[in-house]
């Protein structure tokens, strides 16, 4: 029977670029991972229990895979993704898989389906094809494995040749499985990331009594504005503690704001005493981005914006199911405008690293490349979410790299809650960076020497040096 995926995949059909992409493929196909933004749980890592099923291990976590299901009428209930209020949902971990297997075809040209046929075949050793037909016996194949030793969330950690991975925890949580993966002894590097949206933005849920929680577990006085700061320095040095080299923020622009002092205390007095004005909660958001900006250039964590995400588009599926339950939309978003603010405060920095990513492609040779191709403080993260596909590499590598270089990009992060993909999708990253550098030698823009050493740092040396891993 035929393997599921080819080993010329993404490459060019016959020819010279064929054998320079392969050639080029061959030394980094196997270089380690260096996975430095993420979403998996550090629980999997501290406890190293078997994943319960297939489906729990998944499908009920990835929201590519069920909003491309909910999209042709399937029920997030029938695939187990459970609700807020605890109203029943599928349990059978069977029965999920079956749905899935029955629509598996959906997923036809995407890149969830080269991610999935990638798991399959070289994590799980299947090379039928899933369909309904064969659903129970691929269930059947995947259940077993996943009860041996060697699939347990450690020893995949290790056969993935992960060197390093970060999670993504918000400024309350206390870390604690971190703690455990850090007092176990085990030698597998895992560390977090600070993600601070639950007390930077007055439209988050519970934001009033997240400060206060804040303030709390940081003995800060979180109702004043230089309280509300030192909190927020805190809980940035308590994360470096746990091996934190970077933040993380998740707005929903680029918006940023440079306040005077007095200006910003009283635009936060306002905000605590629970501002309606949308424009006052605007200027608050912009602003705090200004200030982990300043935070990052005085305690070295690197800082990464997710700006243009219209997040829980749908507010009945937010209000039953919650959080990142793929109704997250990509919006237009300015950087030259938006970011110059925070530009005129820190931009000049040589020892500061701010990391923008983008869901608008249309600012990637207009804004973006022109912007990290001269601001020392600026790098541009991958191709990112509804990009992350063959498409959206190339597409970025072809609209940035005439005007930032490959030097002012920081190489591939898999940015997944899925760790089953995560080689998955470095493998097809490092598959497009090839296609792309064996394009640039063929047309005599780049010697084929260059092109090796190009290849490596892409797949490789960039992550590592961005994130200071």
């Amino acid at each position: 029977m035929a393997a599921l995926t080819d080993p010329n995949l993404l490459f060019a059909a016959e020819g010279r670029l064929l054998s320079l992409a392969r050639a080029l493929y061959a030394g980094v196909k196997d270089l380690p991972i260096v996975s430095p933004h993420g979403h998996t749980d550090p629980r999997w890592y501290a406890l190293n229990e078997p994943f319960p099923d297939p489906a729990q291990l998944l499908i009920v976590p990835d929201h590519y895979i069920f909003r491309m299901l909910f999209s042709q009428g399937v029920r997030l209930e029938e695939l187990g993704v459970p609700t807020l209020d605890g109203s029943p949902v599928e349990a059978d971990g069977r029965a999920i898989w079956r749905r899935f297997a029955e629509h598996y075809h959906l997923f036809r040209g995407t890149p969830t389906r080269l991610w999935l046929d990638h798991v399959l075949e070289h994590l799980f050793g299947i090379e039928e094809p899933l369909t309904t037909a064969s659903a129970d016996r691929t269930y059947d194949t995947i259940a077993a494995l996943l009860q041996r030793d060697d699939y347990l969330p450690r020893a995949l950690f290790e056969r993935f040749n992960i060197e390093v991975i970060a999670t993504t925890e918000g400024a309350l949580d206390d870390l604690k499985w971190h703690r455990t993966i850090r007092d176990s002894g085990w030698s597998g590097r895992v560390v977090t990331a600070y993600r601070p949206d639950a007390v930077v933005d007055p439209d988050f849920e519970g934001f009033a009594s997240n400060l206060d929680r804040l303030g709390e577990i940081t003995g800060s006085d979180t109702g004043s504005w230089a309280g509300y700061l030192e909190a927020h320095r805190k809980r940035r040095a308590y994360f470096k503690e746990f091996g934190a080299t970077s933040s993380d923020h998740g707005h929903p622009t680029a918006e940023t704001a440079n306040l005077s002092d007095a200006a910003a205390e009283e635009l936060f007095n306002r905000i605590r005493r629970g501002s309606e004005d949308g424009r006052e909660r605007k200027l608050f958001r912009a602003q705090m981005l200004t200030e982990m900006a300043k935070m990052s250039r005085d305690d070295g964590l690197v800082m990464q914006i997710h700006p243009g995400s219209w997040r829980n588009h749908s507010p009945s599926v937010f209000q039953k199911f919650g959080r990142d339950k793929g109704f997250d939309i990509p919006t237009r978003t300015d950087y030259v405008t938006a970011l110059k603010p925070l530009l005129d405060c820190v931009g000049l920095e040589r020892d500061l690293t701010i990391i923008l990513f983008t869901l608008d492609e249309t600012s990637y040779a207009r804004e973006l490349a022109p912007l990290a191709g001269v601001y020392p403080a600026l790098k541009l993260g991958p191709a990112w979410w509804f990009h992350d596909s063959p498409e959206g590499m190339r597409r970025f590598r072809e609209m940035t790299t005439e005007t930032a270089g490959f030097y002012n990009t920081v190489g591939f992060n898999d940015d997944t809650r899925a760790f089953p993909s995560i080689p998955a999708r470095h493998d097809i990253a490092r598959r497009v960076d090839c296609a792309f550098l064996a394009r640039l030698v063929a047309e005599h823009r780049l010697r084929e020497d260059e092109a090796h050493e190009l290849a490596g740092e892409l797949a490789y040396t960039l992550a590592k040096k961005a994130y200071h891993l």
